[in-house]
């Protein structure tokens, strides 16, 4: 994993992420600059790598709007850049507060059962591959910029924000998917497998799926910093109060 640091102008509140680290760069292409607000996540486990889909369930129909792929050896890095931002989040302003449980779950619903109250649309469908991830926060949410760390250059390949509250969710999420993905290789099992995990509320009318991993939610290592992360094969979810799939 690899740190990196951008060039446009930090709020009084963040640290300057340039700071031991001058010459790193990754350049932000138009289309992703805006980048979007998730409330929630599922991360899912494959052959070779992870896909974290990022959703926003605010409003009807619950979609997703951001897919990102990362290879499995980078996974790690990507959760230990988020935990240590965390840290530096709490040190700076206190625990993130929580997003509200939604107590009226008879039960957690199926991976296809989220997925058939989601709409995925065909630009996300294949998602975008990265092996890095920068990762910066506010009082108030985390940004995750992830990368593809490319000679010539590195270059952001998705721009996804989410609420600081959503971050602890996230980060558990990530670590039941690499745990999964560890005990079935201790299992030697054999075969592709796929499991997903909600993170955060399920959408109305839908519950957490049963085979899903704890929730989580995103958020990165370095207040105002960056961390790359990358590969694959795990599923979780988080997502923001009032819904859920993907989470």
């Amino acid at each position: 994993m690899q740190r990196m640091s951008s060039d446009s102008p930090l709020p009084a509140d963040r640290p300057d992420p340039n700071e031991g680290n001058p010459a790193l760069r990754a350049r932000v292409p138009d289309h992703v600059a805006d980048g979007c607000f998730s409330t929630g996540a599922i991360v899912m486990t494959g052959p070779s790598e992870y896909v974290v889909d990022f959703l926003q369930t605010i409003g009807r129909p619950h979609r997703v709007a951001r897919r990102v792929i990362v290879p499995h050896p980078v996974m790690p890095q990507f959760i230990d850049a988020l935990n240590t931002n965390l840290d530096l989040y709490k040190s700076r302003f206190g625990e993130p507060p929580a997003p509200p449980q939604n107590q009226n779950q008879a039960r957690r619903p199926s991976p296809q059962e989220i997925y058939d109250d989601l709409k995925l649309p065909d630009e996300v469908l294949s998602g975008v591959y990265a092996n890095g991830v920068m990762i910066g926060h506010g009082a108030s949410e985390f940004g995750l910029d992830f990368l593809t760390s490319f000679f010539p250059q590195s270059a952001v390949s998705a721009r996804v924000f989410v609420s600081a509250g959503q971050v602890p969710r996230l980060l558990e999420s990530l670590k039941s998917a690499v745990r999964q993905l560890e005990q079935r290789q201790q299992a030697a099992a054999s075969g592709p497998t796929a499991s997903v995990e909600p993170v955060g509320e399920p959408p109305t009318g839908t519950a957490p799926p049963t085979d899903a991993a704890p929730p989580t939610d995103a958020a990165s290592p370095n207040a105002d910093g960056e961390t790359p992360a990358s590969d694959d094969d795990g599923a979780a979810e988080s997502e923001d109060p009032p819904t859920h799939p993907e989470s």
